[in-house]
């Protein structure tokens, strides 16, 4: 696979997974108001998903209609590029609101720079897809500062996630594969800048919100390294689409 590739379907499968953990919080979210709003998250998350594993098919010349499809539901977790903290259980609200939180400024920081592309079409997915994130972002931030300034309890939660979550966050910016001709090429972004500017972003914001940074630093983990959970949400995730292959729904 050609970098460019290697790199969609990574972006893609960040989107799908994390899609897949937030629309598991629909009738289970404390109050309603949250439960509509991480239903709107995930199909938000699995449209995005949609758009690049769509720009794939375009790249590979394939049928938009049905290649998102077979990349979702007959590829095996080891085929999968998502990051390990997208795949990780939901755990309590704090957890996941703060995975929401980190992987949105990560999202944000990387669209603005994929916007400005000079491959046309990952320059328009970009854009397109950036005004949703900024809307993710507005709606993490403020429960991550809400629950890290509230009570003894929800800092406490908060402080926890932070502790569970932080070592995975080496993973987001590692290359995909050997992308250095394209960042050179202006078609992707340098993913050390990207790591330094989501570094600046998230570091002021969790202190203010009354969060320690933990000292350890961040594993650099591997993209085609994955826990046992994935295996599991894509047992669940591909179910029907493998009981009935070739089915026309």
């Amino acid at each position: 696979m050609n970098g460019l590739y290697e790199y969609l379907l990574a972006m893609a499968d960040d989107e799908l997974i994390l899609g897949h953990r937030d629309s598991e919080w629909c009738g289970h979210a404390p109050i309603l108001e949250e439960d509509i709003a991480f239903a709107n998250l995930a199909l938000d998350e699995i449209g995005h998903a949609n758009l690049w594993y769509g720009l794939l098919a375009e790249i590979e010349g394939q049928d938009p209609l049905t290649y998102p499809d077979q990349l979702v539901f007959t590829r095996e977790p080891e085929d999968y590029r998502n990051i390990q903290m997208v795949e990780l259980p939901n755990g309590d609200w704090a957890f996941s609101l703060l995975r929401q939180y980190l992987f949105d400024v990560a999202e944000l920081v990387r669209l603005e720079a994929l916007s400005q592309s000079q491959h046309s079409p990952l320059a328009g997915v970009a854009t397109k897809i950036v005004k949703e994130e900024r809307y993710h972002h507005r709606h993490s931030s403020a429960w991550v500062r809400r629950l890290g300034l509230g009570t003894a309890e929800s800092q406490h939660r908060m402080q926890n996630a932070l502790d569970q979550l932080w070592p995975y966050t080496g993973e987001i910016f590692l290359p995909v594969g050997n992308e250095g001709d394209l960042a050179s090429a202006r078609i992707l972004p340098d993913p050390a800048r990207l790591q330094n500017a989501w570094l600046e972003w998230v570091s002021p914001f969790l202190q203010e919100a009354s969060l320690s940074i933990p000292s350890e630093p961040s594993q650099a983990l591997r993209r085609k390294e994955h826990t046992v959970h994935l295996k599991v949400l894509l047992n669940e995730m591909q179910s029907v689409a493998r009981s009935e292959s070739g089915a026309q729904w």
